[in-house]
């Protein structure tokens, strides 16, 4: 399969929240491994599918160090987050060069359809918290950098405005 290009910042797409999936077809199947391929040509621990220009609430995760794990998930949502946060340097292939610290909570149960149609819920904590958190905020129309104060914010879209 295809590693697919990038939708650039500042693509409406980008702020559009995706819409759900209802059922997983091979269709939705081949999409996951399409992500899959991008994430790890990036390399990247995760993907959500608007970031490919694809408006479905799909999203990958693979945090593992060997590579090969990554958990596929339609329409997921978090149900629990931790109090404790954790910071983590994020960044995007949607707006390349520029990236920021970014504090989210450290573990998160989510819910969401796996590959076979069935519903799971399950833990991730550390770096596959924060990609989970991340491809969310992604299916929702968000970026990472809406997650920084409006003056670190505006600081930080003038520096990519000036790499764009």
């Amino acid at each position: 399969m295809p590693v697919r290009p990038f939708v650039m910042w500042p693509d409406k797409r980008l702020r559009t929240p995706a819409e759900p999936v209802t059922e997983i077809t091979d269709e939705i199947r081949g999409i996951w491994v399409d992500m899959i391929e991008t994430m790890d040509a990036m390399p990247g621990v995760g993907l959500a599918a608007p970031q490919i220009g694809v408006m479905l609430r799909l999203a990958v995760v693979d945090a593992s160090n060997e590579r090969g794990k990554a958990v596929r998930m339609a329409n997921p949502q978090i149900l629990h987050s931790s109090i404790e946060l954790r910071p983590h340097e994020e960044a995007s292939p949607n707006l390349p060069g520029v990236y920021a610290k970014i504090e989210r909570p450290r573990a998160v149960t989510v819910t969401y359809m796996d590959h076979h149609g069935m519903m799971v819920r399950k833990d991730f904590v550390g770096l596959w918290a924060t990609s989970v958190q991340h491809q969310i905020d992604h299916l929702n129309g968000k970026m990472y950098f809406d997650n920084l104060s409006k003056v670190k914010r505006d600081m930080f879209l003038r520096k990519a405005r000036k790499r764009a």
